[in-house]
């Protein structure tokens, strides 16, 4: 009977609409989804939208982890015991996002091979990039990272082509990703776009050209 079931699984279904421990929500711009501190009970999935991972200091001094998109998990540390949410979530664009609760997703990634390597690959990715974040705070310059973090906004590498960045990533929060000042991220995108990098057009549009930026020494 499991193999009948698991033949049968439909992983676009199964992250596309409601069921048993599977709820969807939409929030606005700005909306919090979940609060550093509060209960981590379930894994979340993004439909459409964006939004930002964020850790605030006991001085209220806000580091933002990452920038998600459509497909991407987040508050997976719920299924290895993680009690409370380590950052806040907050939608930077309309989202639709998933609730998978916790019982719900681990006894599925049990039973689904399909969901499981899956989210395996999720999980190695994050690991990935998170490594490649390091290195790049500990041996790249304020102007590289920010280099490499508009390329990575604008999915360079995945489709083979950099995308115009849709979403309006305020220079607060780009400073808070690369760890400089705004100031200094406000100098560097006048750079970028003097040398013909970047450009607005309703719009950030980020070119592959910007790839020269970090490999230039």
């Amino acid at each position: 009977m499991a193999i009948k079931d698991s033949a049968a699984f439909s992983l676009k279904q199964f992250l596309g609409k409601v069921g048993i421990g599977r709820s969807i929500a939409n929030y606005r711009k700005n909306q919090v989804v979940f609060s550093q501190g509060d209960p981590a009970d379930a894994v979340c999935y993004i439909q459409k939208g964006k939004l930002k991972l964020a850790v605030v200091s006991s001085h209220g001094r806000e580091g933002v982890i990452s920038i998600l998109g459509a497909g991407d998990f987040f508050g997976e540390g719920c299924l290895v015991g993680q009690p409370l949410r380590m950052a806040t979530a907050i939608a930077i664009a309309e989202c639709s996002i998933m609730r998978l609760e916790r019982a719900a997703m681990i006894d599925v990634l049990q039973r689904e091979p399909k969901l499981s390597d899956r989210f395996l690959t999720h999980l190695l990715s994050r690991n990935i990039r998170l490594e490649e974040d390091l290195v790049d705070q500990l041996f790249n310059s304020s102007e590289k990272r920010l280099a490499r973090l508009l390329l990575l906004l604008a999915n360079f590498g995945k489709e083979g082509k950099p995308e115009p960045v849709l979403v309006k990533i305020s220079q607060e929060t780009l400073a808070g990703m690369v760890g400089t000042t705004r100031s200094r991220v406000s100098f560097f995108m006048n750079k970028f776009r003097k040398l013909g990098l970047i450009h607005y057009n309703g719009g950030l549009e980020v070119h592959s050209s910007l790839l020269n930026i970090i490999l230039h020494d």
